[in-house]
Formats: C-alpha cells, sequence, structure tokens
C-alpha cells in the first residue's frame, strides 16, 4: 500500500521507473498526440500544433495562491505554476492573456524544477500545475531534477478535463492530485465554445482514469489534501454546462465521495460574446439550482463558498 505521508513520484523515482516514463514523453514529442487534438508535429524541432508550443514549456507565473480549492490552501497556500497555451481554448476563459495570447517566458527543465523548489522553500503544500496538459513531457523532464534537489510535496494536476488516457497513464506513479474542470456535458455546447464537440467522451474516459489512479480525495490530519480526485464544475448561463448532467456523472461513475467544487464565478471573458447566451454572468438562482442538484444526487463533499477572486 502507497504510503500517503510521501508523494507518489519519490516511490516511482526510488523504483527507477520514472526515467522510462520521462523518456516516453519526450519522444512523444516527436509526433505530438500527448493531447486529444492529435496534432501529430514535431515539437523537438520546435514545431508547434494547436496548443502553440515547442520544445519548451512556458511559464507565465508563479507563486502562493490562495484562491484555490480549500484542501489544496491551508495556511501556506497552492504553489500554482501556470503554464502558457492550453490546448483546448475556450472561448471565454478568464485567463485569456496567457492561454491565447501567450504571455510568458520559456523555461528549461532546470529551470522548472527551481520554480517548484521554490514554492515548496516558501511554505506551499502542494506543487500546482495550472494547464500541464500540453507541456506533460516538460514537466517529467523537470521532475528528477527537482526530487534531487529535495522536492517532497504532493503534485497537483490542474487541468481541463480534456485529456487522453494514454497520457494520464505516463502520469501513474506521478501526480498525487488530479483537479480536471468537466466543463460541458453537450456536444453542440462543447463544439461552439472550444473546438471540442467530443469533449463529454474524452471527459468521462479520463476522470475514471484518474479515478482508478488515486481514488477520492485524502485529507491529512490538517485537512491538506495529500491524494486522490477532485473536480470543478463551472456553472454557466442558461444551463449551457449541463450541469446535472455532468454531476450525474460524477456521483454515479466515479464516487458520491468525490470532492467537488461547483463554481459560481462565471463572467463574459475573452470571445465568450461569440456565444449569446454567454454574454452575461450567471444568476444567483442558476448557481443555487446546480447546487441542490449535487445536493440531491447525494455528492456529499461539496468545496465550501469563499469570497475570494479565483485565477481560474
Amino acid at each position: 500500500m502507497a504510503n500517503l505521508s510521501l508523494p507518489r513520484y519519490l516511490e516511482t523515482h526510488r523504483r527507477g521507473e520514472l526515467a522510462a516514463k520521462v523518456s516516453a514523453a519526450r519522444q512523444a514529442l516527436r509526433n505530438c498526440r500527448l493531447c486529444p487534438r492529435r496534432c501529430g508535429v514535431n515539437r523537438l524541432a520546435e514545431e508547434t500544433g494547436r496548443c502553440k508550443t515547442g520544445r519548451q514549456a512556458m511559464v507565465a507565473s508563479s507563486d502562493a495562491h490562495f484562491g484555490e480549492e480549500a484542501p489544496l490552501v491551508g495556511r501556506f497556500g497552492s504553489g500554482t505554476i501556470f503554464f502558457t497555451h492550453c490546448s483546448l481554448g475556450c472561448c471565454f476563459c478568464q485567463n485569456e492573456e496567457i492561454s491565447h495570447r501567450g504571455y510568458g517566458v520559456e523555461v528549461s527543465p532546470a529551470e522548472l524544477a527551481s520554480i517548484m523548489i521554490a514554492l515548496q522553500n516558501r511554505g506551499c503544500h502542494n506543487v500546482n500545475l495550472v494547464t500541464p496538459t500540453h507541456v506533460t513531457a516538460q514537466i517529467l523532464e523537470a521532475l528528477p531534477l527537482a526530487i534531487d534537489q529535495g522536492l517532497k510535496v504532493p503534485l497537483v494536476y490542474n487541468c481541463s478535463g480534456y485529456e487522453r488516457v494514454s497520457t494520464l497513464r505516463l502520469l501513474e506513479g506521478v501526480v498525487d492530485i488530479y483537479m480536471p474542470d468537466f466543463k460541458f456535458w453537450d456536444a453542440g455546447v462543447g463544439g461552439e465554445a472550444c473546438d471540442a464537440s467530443d469533449y463529454r467522451e474524452v471527459a468521462c474516459r479520463a476522470l475514471l482514469e484518474m479515478h482508478r489512479q488515486v481514488g477520492d480525495l485524502k485529507l491529512d490530519a490538517h485537512g491538506i489534501a495529500v491524494s486522490g480526485l477532485l473536480v470543478r464544475h463551472l456553472v454557466l448561463p442558461d444551463d449551457l454546462a449541463g450541469s446535472e448532467m455532468v454531476l450525474g456523472f460524477i456521483a454515479e461513475r466515479i464516487s458520491k465521495d468525490t470532492y467537488v467544487n461547483v463554481m459560481d464565478q462565471y463572467r463574459p471573458c475573452a470571445r465568450a460574446a461569440e456565444i449569446p447566451a454567454l454574454a452575461r454572468p450567471i444568476r444567483s438562482a442558476e448557481f443555487r439550482t446546480v447546487l441542490a442538484a449535487a445536493q440531491k444526487l447525494g455528492l456529499r463533499r461539496l468545496d465550501p463558498p469563499r469570497r475570494v477572486f479565483r485565477l481560474i
């Protein structure tokens, strides 16, 4: 049985299995199909596909963040690393400058490892990898360097939910906490909002795989997350997200003990007005309806509301 007091990647590294994962992920960049877009470009040769990212990862910012879910924040914050660009690209992204416009700087594996260590040294309870899907290989390359420098806090994979199972399996024994969004149920909405009409099918498979790897969210004696699955769902105007269907899938196919953050902070950003229904914030009544549905479905672990502006 895994020792929950230690991050999974330490045992994987000790057994000599991390190096093989690094090698496989690096080779995958040669004909990149790490995300469901499956562009097939040679990123080792600086070709770029949908994610606009070549050989090196780009980082927009890193800091202790206090607007994350309660089990991640604790007293000293979640150590967030915001990666530039995104393989999904929602038209209403609240971080458009980062995800669409490419704000950020390239970092080498050694530099990324140093960022992880700096966050740990600040006292952050975890290293929170925000929008990591398209830089999975670069994260894996940096991880042994960070381990050699003493990294020992949980890794959080903070993603859109639009993930390939084959890539997630490279992360088995590496990621401690998966924190995906489950954004949409309807194929038409996924297609219109982010050119991903297959979003629901992809996200369903991804969440099942994440839960298989790490199970329900586990907390230490101080209420800080050490491993497991945490799912975010953003309520959209006019129920464009299909919230009750999303929450029903989580309750019935994943676990009623899934830790869920039902989020109420939608506001029109970026190109949201391209979809007329997204041109307004959600109403309080819409959020209350979704929250009531979550409770009726038996989801028992809902993130408490907080008056903190959330970047994601």
